[in-house]
């Protein structure tokens, strides 16, 4: 059981022998990790700060669609090249290089686990009749376990999920329409560019918030799967689930507004009912997190061997290795959680709001040398070796890259620094589409000027004994 459910790989390329699974894995993975509380709040966010109800749902699906693109096209590299998706960083930054988007990484992940763990410790200890603090704790030990053991239960839990969730979301939502008047909520629409850019920038950085891990959860399909394929079902999966949890969150928000905001987990439990249906819900709730916040544990652990191993020269990881550096994870966003769970994670989600603008100008320069510089073809074991074609440090792709975050500045909107063009723009804030393009296209322009680092196919490892990886 252990050698087929324990996964064994960590940082290291997934042999074809290895090879495992559909591309329609990705859509109940991504459908699965969409369908959850924080993504409902998400959607909220657009009516509460301004927005009404029609163009805010149509700014969702267009922030969903273009940052759900950017992601899956992510999503497709893991199939071709086997490696988890920072790895496949240190090809643009050089071997040690890839560590300054790395650190932000790894920081991201442990807010996102802390943030998740505040809303599904709530219902656990709901649940359980245990409080708060118990329930956080209880769920971070479960998310680790399932986090230690890996790629498969990941998949597996993704899929329970998608049905568990969806069911439980097409009940609320038929309990939801009964209280409103959907006609005039339909009706009020005004538009207002300012309010529609931050519905799109919601949603767009929602699902860029996931690029930097996605590949970890299509590395392991066989060579030969579709890119396409992957795409879409990458796409469809998270931009469907997303959608679906923001719209009800905007539905919810039109009607509750700061009532909802003040307490999400017991007004979506007390819109289902009582008795067993509210137990079910905040089993629903608690899984629906369980789900993202395994995601981000096991991409956090990931991160973290990338960083070190880019010093060590470490290619592989043992099992004790890997449960420590998924402990260190889940300690970390533990005691976040414990200490943020009364009044910090409304500054703390702004703080991590404010990390993706770090994330997005990796995303472009990952996605134009992938697909337009080297195309595809990537020299694997280089990718471990900083004196190889690689190098250490690739300061082009590092000063592209500061760039594109200091482009960013001027549109940046947040708590605790807003940019000099927000207010000329009506308070919008579109540095993420600035994060994108401005990198891009500075990154292509210095990058097809020397490509001799690129190989003519991609290049593989030897294989490695079977006593090495066990």
């Amino acid at each position: 059981m252990a050698e087929t459910l324990v996964e064994r790989r960590s940082i290291d390329v997934v042999p074809d022998s290895e090879r495992h699974g559909r591309a329609f894995s990705q859509f109940t993975l991504w459908l699965g990790a969409n369908l959850q509380i924080t993504a409902v709040v998400t959607g909220a966010l657009a009516v509460v700060f301004g927005g009404d109800v029609v163009w805010s749902l149509v700014g969702l699906v267009l922030g969903n669609l273009l940052g759900g693109a950017v992601m899956a096209l992510h999503s497709a590299q893991g199939p071709k090249l086997g490696l988890p998706q920072m790895i496949q960083s240190r090809a643009q930054f050089g071997v040690r290089g890839a560590v300054v988007p790395l650190l932000l990484v790894i920081l991201m992940y442990v807010g996102f686990f802390a943030s998740g763990s505040v809303l599904a410790g709530q219902a656990v200890g709901q649940l359980t009749h245990t409080g708060d603090t118990t329930g956080i704790i209880v769920f971070a030990l479960v998310t680790g376990v399932m986090a230690i053991v890996g790629y498969r239960v990941i998949h597996a839990l993704g899929r329970v999920a998608s049905i568990i969730c969806a069911v439980a979301f097409i009940y609320l939502g038929i309990r939801l329409l009964d209280r409103v008047d959907l006609s005039a909520l339909l009706h009020d629409a005004h538009f207002s560019a300012p309010m529609f850019l931050l519905a799109v920038s919601l949603s767009a950085s929602w699902q860029l918030a996931f690029g930097p891990y996605v590949a970890d959860y299509s590395r392991y399909l066989p060579r030969t799967t579709s890119a396409k394929a992957t795409f879409w079902w990458t796409l469809s999966g998270s931009a469907l689930g997303s959608q679906w949890s923001m719209t009800f969150g905007v539905l919810v928000a039109a009607t509750a507004g700061e009532k909802f905001l003040a307490g999400q987990v017991s007004y979506v439990v007390g819109l289902g009912g009582a008795g067993l249906i509210a137990s079910f819900l905040y089993f629903v709730i608690a899984l629906g997190k369980l789900t993202i916040n395994v995601l981000n544990t096991y991409g956090g652990f990931m991160s973290m061997v990338t960083s070190v191993s880019g010093f060590r020269g470490q290619k592989v990881l043992s099992q004790r290795a890997r449960t420590a550096y998924i402990a260190l994870i889940m300690i970390a966003g533990t005691v976040v959680a414990l200490l943020g769970k009364d009044s910090f994670l409304a500054s703390f989600k702004d703080f991590l709001l404010f990390l993706l603008t770090f994330f997005t100008p990796w995303s472009a320069i990952n996605l134009v040398d992938y697909y337009l510089i080297s195309r595809e073809r990537y020299d694997i074991p280089a990718l471990s070796d900083p004196d190889g074609r690689y190098g250490a440090w690739r300061w082009d792709a590092l000063g592209v890259y500061a760039l594109g975050l200091l482009a960013q500045l001027p549109f940046l909107s947040t708590a605790f620094y807003t940019g000099p063009l927000v207010a000329p723009l009506g308070g919008a804030d579109i540095s993420w589409i600035v994060g994108l393009v401005v990198p891009a296209v500075l990154y292509w322009l210095v990058a097809r000027r020397n490509t001799a680092h690129v190989p003519e196919a991609t290049i593989l490892p030897e294989p490695e004994p079977e006593s090495v990886t066990s």
